[in-house]
């Protein structure tokens, strides 16, 4: 088996219009809406079930999703997957240089909030404290 038969023989075009779809965050009902009155829910279902689509559905469906249908026809989810796996691996050998640009230290911005959290407890309890003097003061007088 030649290595383009392969490959057309893992794509699902059908399954790849419900990802597009999802991915856009449609229902069918929105997208059979969006495709036109010959079109609902159910037929929508059956287009994503069906392995290849044919050649003016495909273009009518990749317009209502505004997705190229070279994207409906060539999605494959292993070499999103792969592409997908590389960029974080990239992301993750390269972070140091996305956070040099950081102009505050986080750890710094916890202390401060700590220290607010604690300064505002303590004027809360210098207040109980004053309204209990004052309790026990109208007692006594009494």
């Amino acid at each position: 088996m030649s290595m383009t038969s392969e490959k057309s023989a893992k794509i699902h075009q059908g399954r790849n219009v419900r990802r597009f779809r999802e991915m856009l965050g449609l229902k069918q009902e929105a997208l059979s809406i969006a495709l036109g009155e010959d079109w609902n829910q159910k037929r929508i279902s059956l287009l994503e079930a069906k392995e290849t689509l044919e050649p003016e559905v495909l273009a009518q469906v990749a317009k209502a999703l505004n997705v190229p249908e070279e994207a409906i026809k060539n999605f494959d989810e292993q070499s999103a997957v792969n592409i997908i796996t590389n960029t974080f691996t990239d992301f993750k050998d390269n972070a140091s240089a996305f956070y040099q640009n950081c102009t505050f230290n986080p750890l710094d911005k916890l202390i401060e909030a700590l220290e607010e959290n604690k300064n505002l407890y303590e004027r809360l309890l210098q207040s109980e404290r004053e309204k209990n003097a004052l309790l026990e003061k109208l007692l006594k007088d009494k």
